[in-house]
């Protein structure tokens, strides 16, 4: 496996000017993320679990909004397309997208309510997490289909974010169509059918994910040969397996390239694929090499599990 050390142009600084005129569209699954802070010290007479007196509450955009989220932040004109609720959590979620300056575009769904995630957190540990979640219709995901479509014209990166919530049942249609269009497709999968991705730009899974879909394996030579059998079955041009502690992998058919972890302090690994995909799909769309952009993401994830909870990298962050 390769050890290639980055160059210069793997510094966000040579790149940050042409990520502002690069073009991003985000498709898939939005949620919106709370949390409930408080104190727990005491437990409940009624049962045993702690008691949480909730001081303070936050709302943050999720899932495919935590992708685009992330992507503004670095200043490229991100594209939000989904589907939300017509309730309370789907308005939220417009309101917060639009203060990260990002378009968007929600197809509403009346017969859907918006998928909320409630955590409860207490001395800085979360002590539950609630989901409440159903899938969008049909009628309003064809509709959603018709769009994306028109808005390929002004792209250059899509990312499709599935969380499995139902809002991307046309994404084979949507590879093609984007693949079509001169679009690069970046997908950050769900589930161990991965036959819908066939003919990507980029798979981004984690360990588990990828051991879901390839099998065990026991050591990297195995690891780059499942990878390499994965790569080649679904037509892809690379396949990137972000690995936690040991860093990521990014295997093309060039060979393989290993970027090792920064060594920092782990908080918080929620939303930490949603920034490794964002930033790749950021440089890309500035027109960065895959490399290049996949060691600037390996930064921003380095940075962004620092953070509690579903959390955004700056480039002020980026050395």
């Amino acid at each position: 496996m390769s050890h290639v050390p980055p160059t210069t142009t793997a510094r966000y600084s040579a790149w940050r000017e042409r990520v502002r005129a690069g073009r991003v569209l985000v498709v898939g699954d939005v949620m919106l993320d709370r949390y409930w802070f408080g104190d727990a010290e005491r437990i409940s007479p009624e049962a045993p679990v702690p008691v949480v007196r909730i001081a303070r509450t936050e709302e943050r955009p999720g899932g495919a909004a935590n992708v685009a989220r992330n992507a503004a932040a670095l200043g490229a004109r991100t594209s939000l397309l989904s589907v939300v609720g017509e309730d309370e959590a789907g308005a939220a979620i417009e309101r917060l997208v639009a203060a990260d300056g990002i378009a968007a575009s929600l197809h509403h769904d009346p017969s859907l309510p918006t998928t909320v995630k409630l955590r409860v957190i207490a001395r800085q540990q979360q002590l539950l997490r609630i989901d409440f979640e159903t899938r969008p219709s049909q009628e309003v995901l064809s509709a959603k289909l018709k769009e994306f479509g028109e808005r390929l014209r002004d792209t250059d990166v899509v990312v499709l974010s599935d969380y499995g919530k139902g809002g991307l049942a046309h994404i084979a249609a949507m590879i093609g169509q984007a693949r079509s269009a001169g679009c690069r497709v970046l997908v950050d999968p769900k589930g161990d059918d991965w036959g819908k991705y066939r003919g990507a730009t980029l798979v981004t899974p984690n360990r588990s994910e990828f051991r879901d879909v390839a099998g065990r394996w026991r050591d990297e030579a195995e690891l780059t040969a499942k990878a390499e059998a994965v790569r080649r079955d679904l037509e892809l041009e690379a396949l990137l397996v972000t690995r936690s502690e040991e860093g990521m992998s990014l295997y093309t058919a060039g060979g393989a390239l290993h970027i090792p972890a920064q060594a920092r302090e782990v908080y918080d690994v929620s939303g930490a694929g949603d920034t490794v995909i964002a930033t790749t799909a950021a440089l890309l769309a500035a027109g960065a090499p895959l490399a290049d952009a996949v060691r600037i993401a390996n930064e921003a994830a380095g940075v962004v599990v620092g953070k509690l909870g579903t959390a955004v990298v700056h480039p002020s962050e980026l050395a």
